[in-house]
Formats: C-alpha cells, sequence, structure tokens
C-alpha cells in the first residue's frame, strides 16, 4: 500500500487577500509564505518518516507558487529532481480573476449564484468549470496513484492547488462532485495523506496543518 500527499501551495498576496488566483498571473510566495513553506517540508519529513518510503517522488504544478512550495520540501526529503506536471494548473477564472468573492457577485449575480450552487457544471466567466478542471488534473492524479498502488514503499508528494485538491478529494470521498468547494476545505500548505493499494483508497489527514512557529 502506497501514500499520497496532495499539498496546497504556500501564501501569496492573493491568498492571503482573498482574490481569485488562476493562471491569469504567475506570483510569487511571499516572505510568509517561504516561511510556511518551510514549516511544511519540516512536517512533511516527520509524516513521511513514519511511512514506507523506499521510492519518493515529488510532482508540482507549472505554477511559481507551487514550485515554490515544493524547494524547501525537495531539500528536506532529499529528492533530487521535482516533476512538473502541467495538467494540475489551478482552475481558469476568466473574468473573475483577480477578483474578491464580493466583487464576482456584484459583476456576474445570476451567474455568480449557479456556480456557487453548482461549480462543477458552471463555468467561470470565460474559465473552467470544476469539471473541466477534473478532465485534465485527473489523468495526472491517477497515474500518480496507480504509481503509489503498485508498491508498499512508494510514496508520492504532489503540490498543486485548491481546486485541484478539492475535486480529487471530494472524487475519493465519494460526495457528490457539485459540492467539491462546501465540504472540503484546502488551506495554503495544507496537506492531505492518501494511501492506495489493492481496495479504495483510504484518507488518512485531511487539510493538515504545518505546526506554528
Amino acid at each position: 500500500m502506497g501514500s499520497l500527499v496532495l499539498v496546497r501551495h504556500s501564501l501569496t498576496d492573493a491568498s492571503q487577500s482573498g482574490r481569485n488566483l488562476g493562471q491569469g498571473d504567475d506570483p510569487p510566495l511571499t516572505d510568509a509564505g517561504a516561511a510556511l513553506a518551510s514549516r511544511l517540508a519540516d512536517a512533511l519529513a516527520i509524516e513521511i518518516g513514519e511511512l514506507p518510503h523506499d521510492e519518493l517522488r515529488l510532482i508540482s504544478s507549472p505554477a511559481l507558487r507551487c514550485r515554490q512550495t515544493a524547494e524547501p520540501v525537495a531539500l528536506r526529503l532529499g529528492i533530487g529532481v521535482v516533476e512538473v506536471a502541467d495538467g494540475l494548473i489551478e482552475i481558469d477564472y476568466g473574468a473573475w480573476e483577480g477578483l474578491t468573492a464580493d466583487e464576482c457577485r456584484r459583476r456576474d449575480p445570476e451567474l455568480r449564484a449557479r456556480w456557487e450552487a453548482d461549480p462543477w457544471t458552471t463555468r467561470c466567466p470565460d474559465g473552467e468549470s470544476g469539471a473541466d478542471v477534473a478532465a485534465r488534473a485527473f489523468p495526472n492524479l491517477e497515474g500518480i496513484e496507480a504509481w503509489t498502488a503498485e508498491a508498499r514503499g512508494r510514496c508520492a508528494v504532489v503540490v498543486a492547488h485548491n481546486h485541484v485538491n478539492r475535486l480529487r478529494l471530494c472524487a475519493h470521498m465519494g460526495w457528490p462532485m457539485s459540492t467539491y468547494r462546501d465540504r472540503i476545505a484546502s488551506d495554503p500548505a495544507g496537506y492531505s495523506l492518501l494511501t492506495f493499494g489493492r481496495g479504495l483508497p483510504v484518507v488518512r489527514r485531511l487539510n493538515a496543518a504545518p505546526a506554528q512557529p
């Protein structure tokens, strides 16, 4: 039975201000985000140290904020190569990029209400729906999960995004996909731990937080 650690990237200016950050911009982590990523690396070293991990992989979204979150993790775990998977990029918010939730509601009240009720099938204006994200992200994640399931000593860490991670966790929980935003939280630098074998995956951690300084 292998393991998967699903991580959301650490803090950016957008995440600290509550603004949508999808594909329209590619900002770095803030200083606080870099410090949080370092604490995440320490937390994962302890977590993975208690798991069988003869083979370790670290996979990141191509977004800078994810790659910068992965850097201290790679250093702490002794992983030389960080793989990049383009399909793990965050949702395309389209015209809602850079806006707060309230600004989206004022701009597109009816569309925003439909999206909040069902983000799985409802697309952001000129952007993506949850189903669109899953269509490109899930094949990447399924391949990683299949790799971990092949041997007990395999462990993969994936650094991705808010929507990507919540969608995948919702699918594994067996919940209606339209509820992925309502039922699962994904905080900056939060991580979830799943194990894969012959049967159903087991969720062992959900949105765990690195220790406070």
